[in-house]
């Protein structure tokens, strides 16, 4: 188990005391799922000044929380389907996340072409795109501008130029995922909260017929024990149903999961400039070509019904084709095969259950809180934009259930949309920046650093003036440095090998090998700072394996 305070994350592998700490007093709430809805349920409730725990069976954002998109948007595409209120909330998040967390939430422009007989003609775009800034209250990131065929082939010149009636340029923002889920679960332990992962909740402990706590299982030691809580919030996004069932089995399932599959190819094989939203002509829903540092592009993202577990969920065959075909129609010097896909990623949308006859594409993507037959508070559906919002209803119904249970009165409302994530405070990177540069660190480590770590990047830099030798590079086609490997263990709960490449530091996803060559170095760093055995640096350095590789998935 791993077991994090608010000032300490360490704990060598196979150490009790965590499991102790989380058997003593009951919490006023304990969060299961370690998503970004979990994290920012226990950021919400810890910064509230409850006593919050987190539990999460595997790493910090090990599904669909580090398998999206990576978008932080409005949802032009749910224009069309009417949802102007999701819309509307949607763009208002964007703002707050970009101001908390800019080193993780970085705006972005969008070219989207039209070309001729496609299913969203020129004055159907224009007509959504006024209406976007309009429910931005006209505090978009800029202002969209609409463009002729010529103006849009000098933005994309490899744009297929036949039936192209011209299009429009628009702001949203790109995120990375995992990060911005260690990044608000560290918020939540800076104000308090406990987190363990790699932690299984396998039971509930009753008081009557009401939950009163959690039966937990160590994944990486076997070890059992339990945990006591006033209220238990179950936050696992799509495995939510499995952990409704487990607190009555009769209960109605209140999601119908989709399958959004991405794939990840070389960005000069598609030849485009920036990022790209695009009508399908497969199908004409809406999918996005987005670049992914100096080398990459990926490319998402279907929308599939699908019944696979949410452990299980890859991109299938049928996904890669219907990508890359895509692409190819739009960019038609491309030619994309299954050969030219570096790796993949799906993950399942938590979706509610849709009406009867609604197209997958068109489920709503707005939330429900609902309270169980034994008191657990379920929040379900959503999308990563408006997690903050989610994670506020949430912990509300939780106050709600407390003030009936004992009569304590309502903590105030936790500022959490004016609060800085760790490393978002963005008036100090200049200073920090100087710092790394001042330590001789290549300039593409500290830009990397920076952008991933923001301000606590600072907190990576005094690990290399302490021991110069950390500021060697972990993988050669890779800025991660030693000293990162440190920081992460130290501070964000990572605790295999497979945490750290490829949640915590890109590595995984921007090179060739998908971090393969990175992960012996990786495991002796992180056995020296989690006191592992030799044998125990071995195993962890074995047990690696790249994410998403073809071979694994489709091939």
């Amino acid at each position: 188990m791993t077991l994090a305070g608010a000032t300490d994350t360490r704990s060598p592998s196979g150490d009790s005391a965590p499991l102790a700490r989380l058997a003593g007093e009951p919490w006023d709430v304990l969060v299961i799922g370690g998503g970004i809805t979990g994290a920012g349920v226990a950021r919400e409730a810890a910064m509230r000044g409850l006593r919050t725990a987190l539990v999460e069976a595997r790493d910090l954002a090990w599904g669909t929380s580090s398998r999206s998109s990576r978008l932080v948007h409005g949802g032009l595409r749910y224009l069309e389907q009417g949802q102007l209120g999701l819309v509307h909330e949607s763009l208002r998040e964007r703002r707050v996340l970009l101001t908390i967390a800019p080193h993780l939430v970085r705006p972005m422009a969008f070219t989207f072409p039209v070309h001729r007989l496609a299913r969203v003609p020129l004055w159907k775009l224009a007509a959504g795109m006024l209406l976007y800034d309009t429910l931005s209250l006209f505090r978009n990131v800029r202002a969209h501008r609409m463009l002729g065929k010529r103006a849009l082939l000098r933005r994309e010149p490899l744009l297929r130029e036949k039936d192209l009636a011209g299009g429009a340029v628009y702001w949203d923002a790109q995120c990375d995922d995992a990060r911005l889920v260690v990044a608000t679960t560290r918020a939540a332990l800076a104000h308090g909260a406990a987190v363990a992962t790699w932690t299984e909740v396998t039971g509930f402990l009753h008081a009557g017929r009401r939950i009163s706590g959690v039966e937990l299982r160590d994944r990486l030691t076997g070890d059992t024990g339990t945990a006591l809580a006033h209220t238990v919030i179950n936050a696992t996004g799509p495995w939510a149903d499995r952990l409704r069932r487990m607190e009555n089995p009769a209960v109605e399932p209140v999601l119908r999961p989709t399958r959004g599959s991405h794939v990840l190819v070389e960005k000069t094989r598609i030849g485009h400039r920036g990022a790209i939203t695009l009508s399908s002509p497969v199908d004409g829903r809406v999918m996005f070509i987005l670049p992914w540092d100096d080398h990459y592009s990926y490319i998402g993202t279907t929308d599939s019904d699908t019944t696979e577990p949410p452990d299980e969920a890859a991109a299938t065959p049928e996904d890669v084709i219907y990508l890359l075909r895509s692409v190819n129609a739009l960019f038609p010097n491309a030619h994309l095969t299954e050969a030219d896909v570096k790796a993949s990623w799906a993950g399942l949308r938590p979706l509610l259950a849709p009406r009867d006859g609604l197209a997958e594409s068109a489920r709503s993507r707005e939330h429900v809180v609902l309270t169980g037959s034994g008191g657990m508070i379920t929040v379900a559906g959503g999308k990563l934009t408006t997690f903050r919002v989610m994670a506020r209803d949430a912990v509300r119904t939780a106050v709600e259930a407390l003030r009936e249970r004992d009569g304590r009165p309502a903590p105030p409302e936790a500022l959490t949309d004016l609060t800085p994530l760790p490393g978002g405070e963005s008036g100090e990177l200049g200073t920090i920046r100087a710092q790394g540069i001042e330590l001789g660190l290549p300039l593409p480590a500290v830009h990397h650093l920076l952008r991933l770590y923001g301000t606590e990047a600072a907190a990576v830099f005094n690990l290399v003036r302490e021991e110069r030798a950390l500021s060697r590079a972990v993988h050669p086609e890779h800025p991660a440095i030693a000293a990162e490997v440190l920081h992460v263990a130290r501070r964000e709960l990572a605790r295999t090998v497979e945490d750290v490449l490829v949640r915590r530091t890109r590595v995984a996803w921007e090179t060739s090998d998908g971090g393969a060559a990175a992960a012996a170095e990786t495991a002796a760093l992180m056995g020296r700072e989690l006191g592992w055995s030799p044998d125990e640096v071995t195993r962890q350095g074995g047990a690696y394996r790249p994410p998403g590789r073809p071979a694994d998935h489709y091939l």
